[in-house]
């Protein structure tokens, strides 16, 4: 019983040291700022976006411009296609360019119909999940292009949003070399919020395994704050909206 009591008033000391380095912190930081420290909760008269950013909406021609201006600001790039017949072109073109010599696109209709396979005879297109036994992870990971439809993109934010599901795994967007990410224009939305409305509105039972947002290249700077393009995502990343 002595032991017990002295290892939760061991506990208590430990947990009040803590509490004051906490408040040192907290005070230092105050005081760079040239203000007290607040010691309550702050007051929250509003919930959720207020009802002017709820309304705000781009015109279609203005959401397809101010998303490439912001993609490209991220360090993404950006361009704007009349068909998906111009955008499987283009791929074609940057995989030539590029010497792309594999290359792995989901499982979608929209890039059945684009068929690559006969467009690149000289590369090697894999079809994600098509076949139980391949290690899909290992062909993402080494592939040059990976080529996706995205399901929803945001002008004010320059992003795009990729779902997961058995025939769109998210290793295709995350691991190849080069992203190449197709938005038809009904897709492209003014803000964020059109886009994450449509997950609580599913309800948590009809979620994807998994919902990403790309806003350009894959950018770190853990190391020492050096930004480095690329580490943990594709380091190029071309978006293509299609209509």
């Amino acid at each position: 019983m002595a032991n017990k009591e002295a290892h939760q008033q061991w506990l208590a000391e430990q947990t009040a040291k803590s509490k004051e380095k906490q408040v040192s912190f907290i005070n230092g930081i105050s005081s760079k700022l040239g203000r007290a420290r607040s010691v309550g909760a702050p007051a929250h008269p509003f919930r959720g976006a207020p009802e002017f950013w709820r309304e705000f909406e781009w015109p279609v021609d203005e959401r397809a411009e101010k998303f490439m201006e912001n993609f490209r600001a991220a360090g993404g790039h950006s361009l704007r296609l009349g068909s998906m017949e111009e955008a499987k072109q283009f791929v074609v073109n940057k995989a030539a360019e590029l010497s792309a010599k594999y290359i792995i696109r989901q499982n979608q209709p929209e890039l059945a119909e684009m068929d690559l396979e006969s467009a690149l005879p000289e590369a090697a297109v894999s079809v994600w999940n098509s076949d139980p036994e391949e290690q899909w992870k290992a062909r993402a990971a080494e592939a040059d292009f990976g080529v996706v439809v995205v399901d929803y993109a945001a002008a004010y934010t320059g992003s795009m949003t990729v779902l997961s599901s058995k025939d769109k795994g998210r290793s295709v967007s995350l691991l190849p070399t080069v992203l190449m990410a197709i938005i038809p224009i009904e897709r492209l939305r003014t803000r964020l919020g059109e886009v994450l409305v449509k997950f609580d509105e599913a309800g948590r039972e009809q979620l994807p395994a998994g919902i990403h947002f790309i806003s350009g290249p894959s950018r770190s700077a853990d190391i020492e704050n050096d930004l480095t393009i690329g580490v943990h995502g594709p380091g190029v990343v071309y978006a293509i909206i299609v209509g």
